[in-house]
């Protein structure tokens, strides 16, 4: 009986003192959230608009080599289309890819002439194409990039009566140059990002002949200049096929 009291004792004694041992040892740490790694490799097509403007200078040069400059115009409209590429990521946070982008432009102006006040001149550019590369950075779902490569517009160019708007000449010109943009595109979701991208597309000088005689100069041809400024939101899905992977835990 004595050493049947004395182990209850001893059974009591333990659990009095297993709470405060318990409220002694550390707790663990819940675990640390795990990061997420985007990837940017892959295929993508995406939809974008915005805003674009349109500079041309506009001479006449006659049939002695002669030049008559009827000015400078500005003309200022919206852009929308659609872009399709690829991408590389690479060494990390390296980016690199190519991208085919069009876009349908309503950029018009018409402006009396300088040279005979009685006709004006106008100028319409309805379509912007783009064939570029890029190279960026990407940390996470980010990404900034610098693209470069070949601009095309497409425009048409019109001699009017400034008074009835009667279009005596014009002649439409698929004109090709180069371009140079920046971009930001941010990941919001595994297969879509969002973006905003500039450009400004140099589209140098040309010279044109209209279909019937000059009214402004007779006998003479024109030389166009074209420099384009254009500013886009772009959306764009990437597919989950040609290296693309969406966002994954990382693993430890």
């Amino acid at each position: 009986m004595k050493k049947f009291l004395l182990g209850t004792v001893g059974l009591i004694a333990l659990g009095a003192t297993a709470p405060a041992l318990a409220a002694d040892m550390a707790v663990k740490a819940p675990p640390a959230p795990l990061p997420v790694i985007y990837s940017w490799s892959g295929f993508y097509v995406g939809a974008n608009g915005g805003w674009a403007q349109s500079r041309n200078c506009w001479n006449f040069i006659d049939a002695f080599g002669d030049v008559f400059s009827d000015g400078c115009r500005e003309r200022s409209g919206g852009v929308v289309g659609g872009q399709i590429g690829y991408r590389w990521q690479f060494g990390g946070g390296w980016v690199a890819g190519v991208e085919a982008q069009g876009d349908w432009a309503d950029l018009r102006n018409t402006r009396a002439s300088l040279i005979d006040p009685f006709f004006s001149t106008r100028v319409k550019t309805d379509g912007i194409g783009l064939f570029t590369g890029q190279i960026g950075y990407a940390w996470n779902t980010s990404l900034l990039y610098f693209k470069g490569g070949a601009a095309v517009t497409s425009n048409r160019f019109s001699v009017l009566d400034t008074l009835t708007a009667f279009e005596f000449a014009s002649f439409s010109s698929t004109r090709w140059g180069g371009s140079v943009g920046v971009g930001y595109e941010y990941g919001f979701a595994p297969n879509w990002s969002v973006g905003v991208e500039y450009d400004h597309l140099f589209m140098g000088n040309a010279n044109n002949s209209f279909s019937v005689v000059n009214p402004i100069v007779a006998g003479a041809v024109n030389r166009i200049s074209q420099d384009v400024d254009m500013v886009t939101v772009r959306v764009n899905y990437h597919f989950n096929w040609g290296g693309y992977a969406p966002p994954v835990a990382a693993r430890y």
